[in-house]
This record gives structure tokens, C-alpha cells and sequence, in this order.
């Protein structure tokens, strides 16, 4: 058993922390405000290969393992945890098109989200629809060679800037649930799309809101698989995901243990500096072990997903147990910075925001907590 990184995963992690401490990082804080996230920062990102690196290098990958996308994710997320959830998006976008499309839909798809061109949205939620995707109620009627859309997307990451979005329809009857919902790449500067944005506690600069779909045209050439397999698809998709998020989280959080440890070495109090005192050092001690933890669960599923073992328990973990502590985690920083901590001048408050995003989309804790009881427990663990 190894728990060391390879020397190449040494070096992405050494020159992704000094890019993100020199270029995000500074700017992290002005960017908290309800507008994009901006385009030559996302150009930025594909210019260095972070959009979608696993992707064939035929497709503008370049074929950087899962494993190593993790690290990206961690690092990237240190520094400025909005600009991760643009390679999050792209990632898994990219990776359901990458297994499912064609070669046609790859080379149409996939290069302009590998170099940051075309920003993707995944378009699952609905209003009476979240965590409960196999029931999805947006329309898409076959019309020739075309598909014709009708209903709403809520909740949607990048709704407010994302040029593309892999949107999963109805094709087939409410009662054929999941094997009724199909996988569609839509173009959203198509007519009849238009948008909403949220104003968010959180992740400002990710536009999350509505997409609305009017009679919208999609090609029948941008279904992503066969009929009926879009819930499928995508649930094979979060499997990774989760784990990059787990990383996301808390690399969030490490930051701010780092930050912290450094103010209350320095900060003195009753004659002393803060640091000695245990009510000050044990939060910080249980921090550092615990996020040690959570970090090595999440590598450890995006390790076996690299060697094409089963996983799927364990991400939901990362997604579970990443999130839930990175904000905790945070809290307990922002706290150990007293009155000063309160201040919107120091990163912690928007961190905790930033987080708590993710400890709601892409599944709940309770969702991820169920699909772990399923797979330890099987039909014995079901409601009903």
C-alpha cells in the first residue's frame, strides 16, 4: 500500500499551488459578487489543460488520470474555490460525452470545453425533481431529425453564463421512470432558451439559476446515447464527481487551517501567544487529523476509479462527509480569528458560504447516505 504521490503528481501539485497562490487567490475575494465568473480566467484554465484533462487528446484531453484530477481539483479549490467548480462541470459533462457520445459528438463537443471556450452546464434539477432524477418532467418530443424541448431546469450551476448543457428529458412516460429520461446536449444560445439568475449566499461568480425551454430544437444527432439511458448516464458520471467535490471542500478548508495556524502562533494574548493555549490548538489539531482522513477517502476512490474498480459507496462518502467538514472546519477558523474573523476583509466567511453550496447540490448528505446504506445493506435498507 502506498500512500505517496508519483513524482509527476508531485510536480502538477507543486506548480498548480504556485499558479493558484499567484493568480486566483488575490482575487478571490473581489469576485464575490453576482457576475460570471470572468471568461479569460475560464480560457486561462484550459490553456493549462485543467478543463477536462482525462478526455483523449483527440478530443483536447490530455490524458491525465483521475488521481491526478483530484489533485487539480484540491489545489485549484485552495486558492479559489469557484474557478474548481468550472473544471468540476467540464470534467463531468465532458467525461458522460467521452464514454457515451459518438466520435461525431466528441470532436463536436469536447475540444471547445477543453480549452475553455465553451463553458457546460448539467441541467438535472427541476423544481419537483432533485435528488429525485429518475422522475424528471422536462419534455423532449421527437419531431424528424430534431427533438423538441419544453419545461424548466432549476438550480443549475453556470445557468447565467454556460453555453452549452448536457440536459436530461423525457422522451418516454412518467411511469417508465429512469429508463423514460434521455441524455441531450443542448446549445442554451438556441431560441426559445432563456435564463434566471439566483442571487446566492454563496459562489456568486458560478450563476446558478433557472433554464427554460420554450419549443426549444435540439438535433437528434445531440442525444448523448440511446434513448432511455440519460439517468444512467449520469449517475455513472457523479461517481467521480463526488470525490472531486470531497477535494474541493477540502482543500477550501486546509487553506484556512493553514491561515489560521499561522495567526494564532502569532497573535498574543494574557501574556502569551495564542497557540499554546488547548482550547485554541485541540480545534486546529482535530482539524488537520480529520481533514487528513477525508482527503485520503476521496483519493482512494479516485484511485480505484482509475483502475476501473468499483467505487461508487466511497464517493458518495467524499461527497457526504467532505463537504459537512470542510464547513465545520471553516467555522471553527473563522471563530479562532476572533472579532477579526467576523470581518469580511478575511477569506474564511466567504470560504464557509462557498462550501455550503456543495453540501446541498449534487445530492445531499442524506442522499449520499443512502446509497452507501444500499451498498453495504442492499434491499434490506430500502423504504419501501
Amino acid at each position: 500500500m502506498d500512500f505517496e504521490f508519483s513524482p509527476d503528481h508531485k510536480l502538477l501539485q507543486a506548480s498548480l499551488r504556485d499558479f493558484a497562490t499567484r493568480e486566483l487567490a488575490p482575487k478571490y475575494q473581489s469576485r464575490d459578487i453576482d457576475q460570471d465568473l470572468p471568461r479569460e480566467l475560464v480560457l486561462q484554465l484550459g490553456a493549462m489543460g485543467l478543463l477536462a484533462p482525462m478526455v483523449d487528446s483527440r478530443f483536447g484531453g490530455n490524458g491525465l488520470d483521475y488521481l491526478g484530477l483530484g489533485i487539480a481539483h484540491e489545489e485549484i479549490a485552495r486558492a479559489d474555490f469557484n474557478a474548481g467548480y468550472v473544471m468540476l462541470l467540464s470534467a463531468l459533462v465532458a467525461a458522460i460525452i467521452a464514454q457515451r457520445g459518438s466520435d461525431e459528438q466528441r470532436a463536436a463537443i469536447l475540444p471547445s470545453i477543453c480549452r475553455g471556450e465553451a463553458i457546460a452546464a448539467l441541467a438535472v434539477t427541476e423544481p419537483g425533481a432533485g435528488s429525485d432524477a429518475a422522475h424528471v418532467r422536462l419534455a423532449a418530443r421527437r419531431d424528424g431529425d430534431c427533438y423538441v424541448l419544453n419545461g424548466e431546469k432549476t438550480s443549475i450551476s453556470f445557468a447565467s453564463s454556460a453555453d452549452g448543457a448536457l440536459v436530461m428529458a423525457r422522451t418516454g412516460a412518467m411511469d417508465d421512470g429512469a429508463h423514460g429520461v434521455s441524455a441531450f446536449y443542448v446549445d442554451l444560445h438556441s431560441p426559445g432558451v432563456s435564463r434566471n439568475r439566483f442571487r446566492d449566499l454563496g459562489s456568486r461568480s458560478v450563476g446558478r439559476g433557472q433554464l427554460f425551454f420554450d419549443s426549444v430544437r435540439v438535433p437528434a444527432a445531440m442525444r448523448i446515447g440511446p434513448e432511455g439511458a440519460g439517468f444512467a448516464q449520469v449517475m455513472q458520471g457523479f461517481d467521480f464527481s463526488r470525490a472531486l467535490i470531497g477535494l474541493m471542500c477540502i482543500g477550501a478548508a486546509q487553506q484556512s487551517v493553514d491561515e489560521t495556524c499561522n495567526y494564532v502562533k502569532e497573535r498574543q494574548a494574557f501574556g502569551a501567544s495564542l497557540a499554546r493555549f488547548e482550547g485554541v490548538s485541540f480545534p486546529l489539531v482535530e482539524a488537520a487529523v480529520q481533514l487528513r482522513a477525508a482527503r485520503l477517502l476521496c483519493y482512494e476512490a479516485l484511485w480505484l476509479r482509475d483502475r476501473s474498480e468499483p467505487h461508487g459507496w466511497l464517493a458518495a462518502g467524499c461527497k457526504w462527509w467532505g463537504p459537512e467538514l470542510a464547513a465545520d472546519v471553516i467555522h471553527k477558523c473563522l471563530l479562532l480569528h476572533g472579532h477579526f474573523g467576523y470581518s469580511l476583509d478575511l477569506p474564511h466567511q466567504q470560504r464557509l458560504r462557498d462550501v455550503i453550496g456543495l453540501e446541498i447540490g449534487d445530492g445531499t448528505a442524506q442522499v449520499m447516505k443512502i446509497v452507501v446504506a444500499r451498498e453495504l445493506l442492499g434491499k434490506a435498507s430500502r423504504p419501501y
